[in-house]
C-alpha cells in the first residue's frame, strides 16, 4: 500500500471517530435528556472542558480533512503535502490526547449528582472505585441513572480518542515515509 492510499484509509476512519466524540460530548451536557441540569450548572465539571467536542472532535476532524486531501493527490502524493500531513496529524494526536485525558479524569472523579439534598461528586477522592462497585451508585438520586450515563459516554470517549491518537500517530509515520521516500515508496 502506498502512503497516499494509507492516508485516505486513515482519514476515512477518523471521520466517524471525530463525529462520535462530538456527539458524546454534546450528549453529556444533557443528563437524563433534560436541559435543566445544564441551565442550572449541574453537569460534571469535565464535560465543560469539552474534550470530545474540541479535542477528539474538531482537532481531529481538521487533520482528517487535510490527510484525506493529501491522499487524493495520487499514490504517495507530493513530498510537501506529506510533510504537512505530519504537522496536521500531530495536531490530531494532541487533540485526541486532550480528549483522552479529560474523559479519563471524568471517569476517575465520577458524575456530579444530587446526594440527598446537596449537589456534589460523591465518588471523587474515595478509596474504592465506583466503576467496579455498583452498590454505591444509589448515592446519586438525581439525575436518574447519571452514573451509568457518565460511565458509558466517558468510556466511549476514552476508546474513540485512543483510536484517534493511534491513527494520527500512524499518519505521522506514514507522512514521514511519504516525505522522505516520495514516489519510490512501496506502490500497489
Amino acid at each position: 500500500m502506498c502512503t497516499g492510499k494509507c492516508s485516505r484509509c486513515i482519514a476515512v476512519t477518523l471521520y466517524p471517530l471525530a463525529l462520535i466524540s462530538i456527539i458524546c460530548n454534546i450528549v453529556l451536557f444533557f443528563p437524563d435528556g433534560d436541559i435543566k441540569y445544564a441551565q442550572d450548572g449541574h453537569i460534571t465539571e469535565e464535560v465543560k472542558y469539552m474534550g470530545g467536542l474540541v479535542g477528539g472532535g474538531l482537532l481531529v476532524l481538521l487533520p482528517a480533512l487535510y490527510i484525506n486531501l493529501t491522499g487524493k493527490q495520487g499514490c504517495c502524493g507530493n513530498r510537501c503535502g506529506m510533510f504537512l500531513s505530519i504537522a496536521f496529524a500531530a495536531v490530531g494526536v494532541a487533540g485526541a490526547l486532550y480528549s483522552l485525558s479529560v474523559a479519563a479524569v471524568g471517569l476517575q472523579n465520577g458524575p456530579l449528582c444530587k446526594v440527598v439534598l446537596i449537589w456534589g461528586t460523591p465518588f471523587k477522592n474515595t478509596d474504592s472505585s465506583y466503576l467496579t462497585d455498583d452498590s454505591t451508585w444509589w448515592q446519586c438520586t438525581e439525575p436518574k441513572n447519571i452514573v451509568q450515563f457518565n460511565i458509558g459516554l466517558f468510556a466511549t470517549l476514552v476508546v474513540t480518542s485512543s483510536l484517534e491518537a493511534i491513527l494520527c500517530a500512524i499518519q505521522m509515520i506514514n507522512g514521514l515515509f511519504g516525505c522522505l521516500c516520495g514516489a519510490w515508496w512501496i506502490k500497489g
